[in-house]
């Protein structure tokens, strides 16, 4: 809920600011078809009620980050640029990926919440790894437990992709090559929160994999503290943002971690307004 009325209103302010930005511009249209389809994505990503819905939203919002940067088309930076977020972004995609595949395969669903359907009861992920944790630790700790520590790691490998956390950072200052509107909407206020936002979705299985959770919060703080040292020495005035949003979504990351999911999604959020 939080997501969607964050997403929704900073959309709305930059929508309205860039009416005047692109006024003029040749491809106004195009960049508003754009910037609309990406509203559609990310609103699918965080309204989606299973992690296959939620995985088409977080492609879409990669395509759309792709189009978005590469817009003025003519300038070799932004081509390089796309095609580096892009490529980097299909890295962490395989992430998701093989952590869904893997989830599928212990827990037989995909589905966030308990469902009937014609009848037949669908558990979701998490009450059934929630009813197996607790009613057997033991052996079906020992089994799965190394499968929900992989699901975690593999998980937060998406997660690292789209929000520009080590090793795979380096995409979102040189994703700045697009107009400034994109900047603000797309790669400091709202998709790159999309990895926060599948870590603290999985939250359940996070709180079963300690040693996943430990990775997370180590890579965010690594993250917090050399983003921020490279922003220092930045002079141009769009990368210093760039680094500053990294080095911000550390920390939001170091918050999930320790086990603050609700304070890591409050930094989300007052984080998409600053």
């Amino acid at each position: 809920a939080i997501y969607a009325c964050f997403v929704t209103f900073v959309g709305l302010l930059i929508h309205i600011f860039a009416t005047g930005y692109m006024h003029g511009d040749k491809g106004f249209y195009r960049f508003f078809a754009y910037l609309n389809l990406f509203m559609f994505a990310m609103l699918t990503l965080v309204l989606a009620d299973n992690y296959l819905l939620m995985f088409v939203g977080w492609e879409g919002v990669g395509l759309c980050s792709y189009l978005l940067i590469g817009y003025y088309i003519k300038r070799d930076e932004a081509r390089t640029a796309a095609k580096k977020a892009f490529v980097m972004n299909r890295i962490g995609d395989w992430g998701v990926l093989m952590g869904m595949f893997l989830i599928f395969t212990l827990t037989g669903s995909l589905s966030f919440f308990d469902k009937n359907v014609d009848g037949v009861e669908v558990q979701s992920v998490f009450s059934y790894v929630i009813a197996h944790m607790s009613a057997d630790p033991f052996t079906w700790g020992a089994i799965v437990a190394g499968g929900l520590t992989s699901v975690g790691v593999l998980l937060f490998i998406g997660a690292t992709g789209k929000s520009a956390q080590i090793p795979l950072l380096t995409w979102l200052p040189d994703a700045m090559a697009g107009p400034t509107p994109v900047s603000a909407l797309i790669h400091a206020a709202t998709m790159v929160t999309a990895g926060v936002y599948l870590v603290v979705r999985s939250n359940a299985i996070y709180q079963f994999a300690p040693t996943a959770m430990w990775i997370i919060a180590v890579i965010g703080a690594a993250t917090a503290l050399f983003a921020a040292t490279i922003a220092i020495a930045q002079n141009d005035i769009k990368k210093v943002l760039a680094y500053s949003t990294v080095s911000q979504l550390g920390f939001m990351f170091l918050a999930a971690g320790v086990g603050a999911f609700v304070v890591a999604i409050f930094h989300v959020m007052t984080h998409a307004f600053f």
